[in-house]
């Protein structure tokens, strides 16, 4: 049986997720809702979608689940909505911006009977799933360190709208961290602690491209964070992201334990190459490919999961866990404290390696 799908944001991001869904035979998209109704008419004509408007989702009966694609500052407010009206959720990342109402999503979708769930879903792709087994089945033994680096300029210097990746809720922590901390949940286990430190490289960007080049704007969060993560497995991972580097350097993911140190792929991506390390030499150097997959993964897993009656892998317990990190993050960088983080997610098994988002589940 196909599952209605209903689309709330038909901005920058939506092109990505109605090519992919359009692909998967377990979903069909049959509503699209924006604010700006001119865009959600664009998208429904562009990807053949029948209903679409401003509000054309939560009440709509053949929407089963909601897919919020809205801004971060919005996420809280529109799966609320969606959680309320009786619909399963997928949302972008981050899950909120403050962790009250991200606790209020997981209670009332838990009430509700409904399944929460939330971005990334990069690290399910066949990439980061197969660097995630191999970890499983003890192939680099015990954990020990993991270590992950994003560095770039700055979205300042090529986004044509940049302003929103340097306010509240976003920056390298907020808007990139998710990849990466997920990654390291996944592969070494809960967080325990967060110890950070960094800043802004300067108060006030200037937009350097598209129609609004040459407009200066306030930066509002910290642009350079070094970060110390422990886990409760006993591993300590170092996180590196910035928006201030000269040096642009993207996807770097190790985990390194007793046996060996496996490279994954960039967590940003659903594919690349995983490389294993034993005494300083390459042993293992494997290509593996999308295999058909892309933004949506976490969708089918979550569709497929309630028609098992389990636990979808990217449940929000997940995405609130890894939201408590971020917070820790900015809150250990203003205090210069260590910070506690409280909660723990459920271990998510690996995806198998035949499973597949291209042929329908019975």
């Amino acid at each position: 049986m196909t599952v209605g799908v209903g689309v709330i944001g038909a901005g920058n991001i939506s092109p990505q997720y109605l090519s992919h869904l359009s692909t998967y035979p377990d979903v069909k998209i049959v509503a699209i809702s924006d604010l700006i109704v001119e865009r959600a008419d664009a998208r429904a004509e562009e990807y053949g979608i029948p209903t679409h408007g401003v509000d054309v989702v939560y009440g709509n009966p053949e929407v089963d689940v909601v897919v919020n694609i809205t801004n971060p500052a919005s996420h809280i407010e529109v799966s609320l909505n969606a959680i309320r009206a009786g619909k399963h959720v997928w949302s972008e990342k981050p899950l909120g911006l403050n962790l009250e109402g991200a606790k209020q999503l997981l209670d009332e979708s838990a009430a509700k009977g409904v399944q929460m769930c939330c971005a990334p879903d990069t690290v399910f792709g066949p990439g980061f799933q197969t660097v995630l087994r191999k970890i499983r089945a003890g192939e680099i033994g015990r954990l020990m360190t993991g270590l992950a680096i994003m560095q770039q300029p700055g979205p300042d210097v090529w986004h044509p709208d940049p302003e929103f990746l340097f306010q509240v809720g976003a920056g390298p922590t907020l808007d990139v961290g998710p990849y990466y901390f997920t990654a390291l949940v996944l592969g070494l286990g809960p967080v325990v602690s967060v110890t950070a430190g960094g800043g802004k490289a300067r108060d006030v960007r200037t937009v350097m491209s598209g129609p609004k080049a040459g407009t200066d704007f306030e930066v509002e969060v910290p642009t350079t964070t070094s970060i110390l993560l422990r886990h409760a497995s006993g591993a300590v991972s170092t996180v590196l992201l910035s928006f201030d580097s000269h040096l642009a350097r993207h996807g770097v993911l190790e985990f390194g334990g007793t046996d060996a140190t496996i490279v994954a792929p960039d967590p940003n991506k659903f594919h690349g190459k995983v490389v294993m390390h034993k005494g300083g030499k390459v042993v293992e150097e494997i290509e593996v490919d999308e295999a058909g997959m892309g933004r949506g993964i976490g969708l089918i897993d979550l569709v497929r999961s309630v028609k098992a009656g389990t636990k979808p892998r990217a449940h929000a317990e997940l995405a609130y866990h890894v939201l408590e990190i971020m917070l820790g993050v900015e809150k250990a960088i203003e205090s210069g404290e260590t910070v506690a983080i409280n909660s723990v997610p459920p271990q998510v098994d690996p995806i198998p390696a035949d499973w597949s988002p291209l042929t329908a589940q019975a």
